[in-house]
């Protein structure tokens, strides 16, 4: 291997230390996973191009609906069209790059004018919805942090919810709680509208009701029918006395955004608001003898419009989800406290509450079931525990603790295939969990833990599999978007506002975990977190160069072992490896592994970047020692810091 420093150069701001640079000298053979991967990447290139120009008419905006009712709906075609902007970060396309950014700007457009967004932002919702649909928006910090536009909008959304904007009063600093679980840019709503939930009617009808004394309706038989006018009534109403004020757990979905404010300014308020507001639900845990409560009423105090009872509140222990609208904020918010801290202690809270979970549960017919739901009569819902949660936490803190929470969920008999489900969801047949097509979290951990050497290729060739299955069904006549207006299908069908969804080819769980060396996002809310990222350095652009495979083969609590292999045999490529995906790791040192993962020299480091140089065909397998978290969190890259940032435009003060 040859190193050596490199001086003050085209890949080094004037504001930064001099990056390290390694140069390749070994040719290789390109392993099948490498050419799965980039043939992966040309694919998917040509396929958002393809989805895009199906759905869109020629300004960009989607050929569907003249009005849409209700307050949801702008988190669907976010989510539908927000991997453009993912797949650009890790290595799509400048064509992708130019699709994301302009269809964020015209989706935001189409959904004001049909009133579902305000001043930029859903003008309310809940934390659900509002984290489904603004992964998109963090995706776009990733690959353009420099856009002015993108900064002024993660100020503004930030201050809705850190109580700095006057005009939306959606936090109370006092009591550090967001005042109700449906809020956004035109503030917190205390009372909603039978039009608010008019879209949900017929889904609804197949949940379990909200409340468990609802005239008219069999709580115990699982179901309630949203679709009778009486009953609808009814729920509305009982969901303004008791739901609409107060926090919810939900809302740790909120730490997000404003955790992608600091990171595009590094202004401290937004990281101890992250801190501050995650602090304040593990005191209500604390006081609520160690289970999170799932509601807060307007006084601070826990059980305030249930009668006292800390179950009950909306997206909470009883309706819809359970334990999962728990666990999944938690865990989103105590990796994001994390990030904001450098303290890996920030996720207890979140490990509480997996182990009182656990402790609650009980064996039956030979398998260990937790409760995932409470109702007036107590833990009930008992099915096996999932190891997501648990997975997520340990890819933070590489902690022995972590990893036997991961470990003591006997789950491998059902993971053991890769798995390409039919549909974004749950899987009607497995039950897992598959939004956004992300159902194998599980598979990528026995990877990176040495028990599943085959899984680059198992995964790859199953992301080919889902995107020929996407490619069909977005060609058929059922993806036509102009039978949705004026064809065969139903026009009133509310459920289209899902079709872009299910319709879309642009998913590739396969190339975050095999890349990045972490798995994706939690899909309502979670920021991409990653051992590193790339970029390219002779583009001076984010994501892999082109015909440039990588492959994170191992993660420890010190270290990442990294292949990286230029696939081109006429000319070289060179990538930054940066140490995280916000930069917070730093590398220490780089040991570079011959086939056998025996050391063959070592170089000090000090830095969170570090150049690789691959000429034609070589291939390298670097161990890349670092500090996890040791670093300010920022979407800086190798070119653009605080030196080139703008500032934020103010209006005059009359």
């Amino acid at each position: 291997m040859h190193y050596r420093m490199q001086g003050l150069n085209e890949n080094s701001r004037l504001d930064s230390a001099p990056i390290p640079v390694i140069v390749a000298q070994t040719a290789w053979m390109p392993p099948q996973w490498a050419l799965l991967q980039r043939h992966l990447f040309n694919n998917l290139n040509e396929a958002a191009v393809e989805f895009v120009k199906r759905y869109t008419n020629p300004d960009g905006t989607l050929i569907w609906r003249d009005n849409w009712p209700g307050m949801d709906g702008s988190d669907d075609p976010y989510e539908a069209f927000m991997n453009l902007a993912l797949l650009y970060a890790i290595g799509g396309s400048e064509e992708v790059h130019k699709l994301a950014i302009s269809m964020w700007e015209t989706l935001t457009w189409q959904w004001t004018q049909y009133g579902q967004i305000h001043n930029e932002f859903d003008a309310y919702y809940d934390w659900m919805h509002h984290g489904e649909g603004y992964l998109y928006f963090y995706f776009l910090g990733l690959i353009d942090p420099g856009l002015p536009k993108n900064i002024q909008r993660a100020v503004k959304f930030a201050r809705f919810y850190t109580g700095d904007d006057p005009e939306v009063p959606n936090y109370d600093k006092t009591l550090q709680l967001i005042r109700s679980p449906i809020s956004g840019s035109k503030g917190p709503q205390f009372m909603l509208t039978e039009e608010d939930w008019c879209t949900h009617r017929g889904v609804l009808d197949d949940y379990l009701a909200p409340f468990e004394d609802i005239p008219d309706v069999d709580f115990a038989s699982g179901k309630c029918p949203w679709s009778n006018d009486t009953v609808y009534t009814e729920i509305v109403r009982l969901m303004n006395e008791r739901m609409a004020k107060g926090d919810v757990p939900l809302n740790l979905n909120a730490t997000s955004l404003v955790a992608n404010a600091y990171m595009y300014t590094g202004d401290e308020q937004f990281r101890q608001w992250v801190l501050d507001y995650y602090a304040a639900w593990e005191q209500r845990a604390e006081r609520n003898g160690g289970i999170m409560p799932d509601n807060v009423g307007l006084s601070g105090e826990i059980g305030e419009n249930f009668n006292g009872n800390w179950w009950g509140g909306y997206y909470g222990w009883r309706w819809p989800h359970g334990f999962m609208t728990i666990i999944e904020p938690l865990t989103n918010a105590a990796m994001n406290a994390v990030l904001m801290s450098g303290d890996i202690a920030r996720l207890q809270p979140a490990r509480d509450q997996l182990d009182r979970n656990w402790q609650l549960g009980k064996l039956e017919n030979g398998k260990y079931l937790v409760p995932h739901k409470h109702f007036d009569s107590g833990w009930t819902d008992y099915r096996p525990a999932d190891p997501k949660h648990s997975i997520c936490l340990w890819t933070v803190s590489m902690a022995a603790e972590d990893l036997a929470r991961v470990r003591r969920i006997e789950v491998e008999p059902h993971y053991r295939d890769i798995e390409v489900p039919s549909v974004s969801g749950r899987n009607p047949v497995t039950r897992k969990e598959t939004k956004h097509f992300i159902g194998n979290t599980y598979p990528w951990f026995l990877f990176v833990q040495g028990l599943k050497p085959d899984y680059p290729e198992q995964i790859l060739l199953a992301n080919h599999r889902l995107l020929k299955q996407q490619l069909d069904k977005m060609r058929s006549t059922a993806g036509d978007p102009r039978q949705w207006q004026y064809g065969t299908f139903n026009t009133d069908d509310l459920s289209s506002i899902h079709f872009w969804q299910e319709f879309c080819p642009v998913y590739f769980e396969s190339l975050v975990q095999l890349t990045l060396g972490a798995p994706m996002h939690i899909s309502h809310g979670g920021l991409q977190h990653a051992r590193v990222r790339y970029y390219d350095a002779l583009l001076r652009r984010p994501g892999l160069p082109e015909s440039v495979a990588a492959l994170i083969e191992k993660l420890a609590d010190d270290a990442a072992t990294v292949t990286l292999v230029n696939l081109n045999l006429l000319e070289g490529r060179s990538l930054i490896i940066q140490g995280g995906s916000f930069g917070e790791h730093q590398f220490t040192e780089a040991v570079t592994l011959d086939d056998q993962q025996q050391e063959l020299t070592r170089v000090s480091l000090d830095s969170k970047w570090l150049e690789i140089q691959l000429p034609p065909g070589t291939g390298i397998r670097l161990k890349l020692f670092m500090k996890r978290y040791s670093n300010k969190p920022t979407y800086y890259t190798p070119w653009y810091g605080e030196a080139e940032a703008g500032g934020i435009i103010h209006g005059r003060s009359l």
